[in-house]
């Protein structure tokens, strides 16, 4: 029971974060509902269905559930985001922190393409 209500806590924050997500370029939407789908499934599958069934967040849900696949719109953007945060921080910090975020450019930026679409 405790289990059940710690996955729940989890979901919806998982579900606070993508929500502000949403408002804040910086920060992602759609890896925090995934991680809520994952919660919800343990917890409360009725808010799970709510989430894959949403028309504008499912699909993508859905598509990483069923194959582990980003579309390419969710790649350009994801990628396309942390080369600007890259050139941010060129910008603002320059060097040596234009290394860090170059090196999660890199690393995250290649995983997110390599997946299948």
């Amino acid at each position: 029971m405790i289990k059940r209500h710690a996955y729940l806590g989890a979901g919806l924050c998982c579900v606070a974060l993508g929500v502000i997500g949403i408002a804040l370029p910086i920060m992602p939407t759609v890896p925090f509902l995934v991680l809520a789908a994952f919660c919800f499934a343990r917890s409360n599958p009725a808010w799970e269905a709510r989430l894959l069934n949403h028309p504008h967040y499912g699909p993508s849900l859905r598509a990483w559930r069923e194959r582990r696949a980003i579309g390419r719109p969710a790649k350009l953007a994801a990628v396309g985001a942390m080369a600007v945060g890259a050139a941010v921080t060129w910008f603002t910090l320059g060097v040596p922190w234009i290394y860090l975020s170059l090196a999660v450019l890199a690393g995250a930026g290649s995983w997110i393409w390599t997946r299948a679409e």
